[in-house]
């Protein structure tokens, strides 16, 4: 039997736009990022446990098996070969993030408009950056680079020193969907704060962790996210992790 730890931050705002369906402004969480940075790469959590708790969402798997991208409430694991596969209900998780996608806005990007301008533009739009927005890219893209690292045996590296050795994987005139989210700056050692994007190409064939990326003719949508549910581990090596350091700096350099 499953069991967690589960932390309800629950933030009241009135946001225009939001959807207010009980529970779909939900993002549910699994573990935290500083865990998965220091080695915590297996979790008590399947993929099956969280298909009613979003259809939108990204991630990785035990082991650290790959990007996790969930789309339309299919999960996918883009592997370091570049291959994309649908692992089954059983699969477990150390880190993912997931939510009932339903945009609040829609806006179109403009031809040329890179990782970094994309970000700039967005923060201008938001209505504050003290919430969680889930953040959908789809169109064509000029370019877009990602990676994705190999399943790890234990004992585990810290992900700062997997991410050497990462498989990268560079896409051109590419048709696809950008997955992620927008996290606000005082989840630091929760979650990513700032941007945190997975790449799915629309034929469902590769993908992975976005480094950058270039439009050619793209549309987001924006789900205002108002309420964070973190699930922490019962495992051995959640309770065991060394969580007081600041990984901020190694953070920045795993997600670049």
């Amino acid at each position: 039997m499953q069991r967690a730890c589960t932390l309800l931050m629950v933030l009241m705002l009135a946001l225009p736009g939001a959807a207010t369906a009980s529970g779909r402004d939900d993002l549910t969480q699994i573990s935290t990022i500083d865990a998965l940075m220091s080695g915590v790469y297996d979790g008590d959590t399947t993929i099956g446990s969280l298909k009613d708790k979003g259809d939108f969402g990204l991630g990785t798997f035990n082991n650290l098996d790959g990007e996790m991208v969930l789309l339309d409430g299919r999960f996918y694991r883009v592997t370091a070969s570049g291959s994309v596969e649908e692992p089954g209900p059983d699969t477990g998780t150390p880190f993912a993030a997931v939510t009932f996608f339903d945009a609040d806005r829609t806006i179109p990007l403009d031809k040329g408009i890179d990782f970094r301008q994309f970000t700039a533009k967005t923060d201008r739009l938001l209505p504050t950056p003290n919430i969680f927005y889930a953040v959908k890219i789809t169109g064509t893209f000029e370019t877009v680079k990602a990676r994705s690292v190999a399943r790890q045996t234990s004992p585990y590296r810290p992900l700062e020193e997997v991410v050497k050795s990462q498989a990268l994987f560079d896409f051109a005139n590419v048709e696809g969907t950008i997955v992620g989210f927008r996290c606000p700056p005082f989840v630091k050692g929760v979650n990513v704060p700032g941007y945190h994007l997975h790449f799915l190409t629309a034929d469902r064939k590769a993908g992975g962790h976005v480094l950058d990326f270039r439009v050619l003719k793209a549309t987001l949508e924006i789900d205002y996210t108002n309420t964070f549910i973190l699930v922490l581990p019962s495992d051995e090596s959640f309770y065991a992790a060394d969580l007081s350091p600041d990984r901020d700096k190694a953070l920045k350099a795993v997600e670049k």
